[in-house]
């Protein structure tokens, strides 16, 4: 089925791209989460219509991305866990804490945008990439420190 996205999807595209999607996937997740549209020669015309607006659009989400990159470079994180033998955590890490801890010094950031590969499950100092724009990923610095008894 051939769609046309208004919005950018990861492994997709980005807005105004026409693309082939399976069906199902088109019907039941994209045009109803409100990602795309169906291609029909009037939503072609809506979408070259649109173009400019959502190229301002995209320009405004990746200055205001810079922004908050240049505020998350200056940042140290630092993450209290319980530690067992060798310095390895009784728990671990994870992407979630990682943005409890931005949330909590005033930063909106989903837990989807922290990439971190495999959860932190020893004591130490981190660089973590957050993607917050498709072309701005900053790099916080997380310290995982043993907690206090």
């Amino acid at each position: 089925m051939e769609i046309i996205l208004v919005e950018n999807v990861d492994n997709l595209g980005k807005r105004g791209d026409v693309v082939k999607v399976a069906g199902g996937y088109a019907r039941n997740y994209l045009i109803p989460k409100g990602y795309a549209i169906p291609a029909t020669p009037g939503n072609l015309k809506y979408v070259e219509q649109q173009k400019l607006k959502w190229a301002k659009k995209e320009a405004k989400e990746k200055e205001e991305a810079e922004t908050v990159a240049v505020a998350l470079e200056k940042l140290e994180i630092e993450i209290f866990k319980k530690v067992g033998e060798d310095e390895n955590l009784y728990g671990s890490v994870t992407s979630m804490d990682i943005a409890h801890k931005l949330e909590e010094l005033g930063f909106n950031i989903d837990k989807k945008k922290i990439v971190l590969d495999h959860p932190l499950k020893t004591l130490g100092e981190y660089k973590i990439p957050v993607k917050l724009h498709r072309e701005v990923t900053a790099q916080v610095k997380v310290i995982v420190k043993p907690e206090e008894e």
